[in-house]
């Protein structure tokens, strides 16, 4: 053989080769295309379902807060309207021992006797204690003598108590103080000796 026929044997040979090698790499690429399709086709049905979900819990969370907002306006209503009620029972319940000082006002004016008006104003006086105590009302209980407590009591001053037991004790009570269902309203305002 010859050159020449040894040359075209392997320009035969490299375009057998290269012909092989394209149809290889044609059926790569093809496999890589359809596994890139595949891919993408998954890639898009799991982005459809993310986008599902999440429209999913945003409708979730809407729909509480709604709820929510709903909630607490409804709240804040029946706060005010409780409030309201609670206000208009008491008035209500005051409104006899009104009439009563109103009809004590005029018996004064034309009263001669004073003992019958020191006496209706004390009937008056023990309605309201009554009416006062049955809304939860109470005196907070308070003598010469007691020990300061800061959870019911308030010093005004201290003064030189008259004898060494009165040191640091009630010496004198200047305005009583109330509690209401158990809770302080006032304070009791007293002296303490020092």
């Amino acid at each position: 053989m010859s050159d020449k026929d040894i040359k075209k044997e392997q320009e035969q040979e490299e375009l057998q080769d290269n012909t092989v090698n394209a149809e290889a790499n044609g059926q790569e690429e093809q496999a890589l295309n359809k596994e890139e399709e595949t891919e993408t086709a998954e890639g898009t049905q799991q982005e459809d379902k993310t986008a599902a979900e999440l429209a999913d819990m945003k409708d979730k969370y809407v729909r509480l807060m709604a709820e929510f907002e709903n909630f607490r306006r409804r709240t804040a209503k029946e706060r005010i309207e409780l409030s309201k009620t609670a206000t208009q029972d008491l008035m209500g319940s005051l409104l006899p021992v009104l009439d009563d000082m109103e009809r004590a006002r005029q018996s004064i004016e034309t009263a001669k006797d004073t003992n019958a008006v020191l006496e209706g104003l004390e009937l008056v006086f023990h309605k309201l204690q009554h009416v006062t105590q049955q809304k939860g009302l109470k005196v907070v209980e308070i003598n010469v003598g007691d020990n300061f407590d800061s959870d019911y009591h308030e010093a005004v001053t201290q003064v030189p108590a008259p004898s060494e037991e009165l040191k640091g004790k009630i010496i004198d009570v200047i305005e009583k103080g109330y509690t209401l269902n158990e809770k302080v309203i006032r304070f009791a305002k007293v002296i303490i000796g020092a």
